[in-house]
């Protein structure tokens, strides 16, 4: 990809509810485009120095949400990559704003059912824990629905396979980057 390419220029933030795609998406989407991947999730992981379960089982949600600000604070500052947060990372107003300001905002906004069967295939999910996926996802949704709707692109994805939304993304970008530079 051309090195001055619009779309390389800023910083990519996927949003979204779990499931939804964020991180293998996004690792697709850092490739096509030749931009550098990072994971929130896995630098709170890492900036902590524990698992995120582990971070909600010894320190609370809030504290794990208050990492979670600070590395993506961090993560903005430096130059343009491709960022696949946490599903309740947009909920934070401070987070938000540092995103809008400092990045393109893309939510991938998946059907629930496609997304409760995606994430009753995997444990580590600390907000599911002994929950039912999508009694979880429908509360999400309609908490975290009208934030997400704040985002600067939506891309409406199905069960379809990575690349179809990877190329998704591109399009709903080189769109909104041709509106922003009339």
């Amino acid at each position: 990809m051309d090195p001055s390419d619009p779309l390389r220029a800023r910083t990519i933030t996927l949003v979204g509810l779990m499931g939804s795609g964020k991180s293998s998406v996004g690792k697709r989407l850092a490739q096509a485009l030749d931009l550098p991947f990072r994971d929130a999730d896995e630098e709170v992981e890492k900036a902590a120095g524990r698992s995120i379960p582990e971070i909600f089982e010894q320190l609370g949600e809030p504290a794990f949400r208050d990492g979670e600000r600070r590395v993506i604070a961090r993560l903005l500052e430096g130059p343009p990559i491709v960022l696949a947060t946490g599903g309740g990372a947009f909920m934070n107003a401070e987070t938000r704003d540092l995103i809008k300001a400092r990045s393109v905002s893309v939510w991938l906004k998946t059907d629930l059912p496609i997304l409760a069967r995606r994430v009753a295939r995997k444990d580590n999910r600390p907000l599911l824990t002994g929950k039912d996926p999508m009694t979880v996802l429908q509360e999400q949704a309609e908490v975290r629905y009208p934030a997400y709707g704040r985002a600067d692109i939506t891309v409406e994805t199905g069960d379809s396979p990575h690349q179809v939304t990877v190329d998704q993304v591109v399009r709903a970008l080189t769109d909104w980057q041709a509106r922003a530079s009339v």
